[in-house]
């Protein structure tokens, strides 16, 4: 005989939601209970609101983004190297994340903190890769980091649309934010 272990609901009904999100970001909450196998009233006993639960997913999900740039930067040796492989690690879950790009989340004071905590370590990263010889000096920095936050999101884009694997797609981005567009041999 198996033992099946069941989530909790409250992990069902998240589950459910990224699953849902992720391929519908406008899609009905009754899309998500039923995925999650609980009607409407208990998945609002559990999240009082769409904002409630999207808020709820944003925090998980810059948690998982946290802890797996962490893991992948765990032994690096440089800065440098360190941003190629938060890329590498986190493009892979722009299928799951990607569409709390476009949720209105920033009024959450707790999210809002974590987004300026991720701001300051990549600028202090951007920083020290640039006194590591990898970017130029002279590009301010705020640009690098947009640069990159861009490249990120262009990332989970191409993979979302199955233009690019994940390994792909970092590696464009990389390449695309060291060395650029151009054609170097111009």
């Amino acid at each position: 005989m198996t033992n099946s272990i069941r989530p909790s609901t409250r992990d069902a009904i998240i589950e459910a939601a990224f699953a849902v999100f992720s391929k519908d970001p406008s899609a009905a909450l009754s899309e998500v209970s039923t995925l999650a196998g609980v009607g409407r009233a208990t998945l609002h006993r559990h999240f009082s609101s769409r904002e409630d639960l999207i808020r709820a997913l944003a925090k998980i999900a810059n948690q998982e983004m946290d802890d797996a740039v962490d893991a992948a930067c765990a032994n690096v040796a440089s800065y440098s190297e360190a941003a190629r492989k938060s890329l590498h690690a986190l493009i892979p879950l722009g299928d799951r994340y990607g569409f709390l790009e476009l949720e209105p989340i920033d009024d959450d004071p707790e999210l809002k903190a974590a987004f300026e905590r991720q701001k300051r370590e990549t600028e202090e990263m951007v920083d020290e890769a640039k006194r590591e010889g990898l970017f130029d000096p002279s590009i301010p920095t705020s640009w690098i980091v947009q640069a990159y936050d861009h490249l990120l999101y262009a990332g989970w884009e191409s993979v979302k649309a199955g233009e690019t694997t994940p390994d792909q797609a970092a590696d464009l981005a990389w390449r695309t934010l060291t060395a650029g567009l151009g054609n170097q041999k111009q």
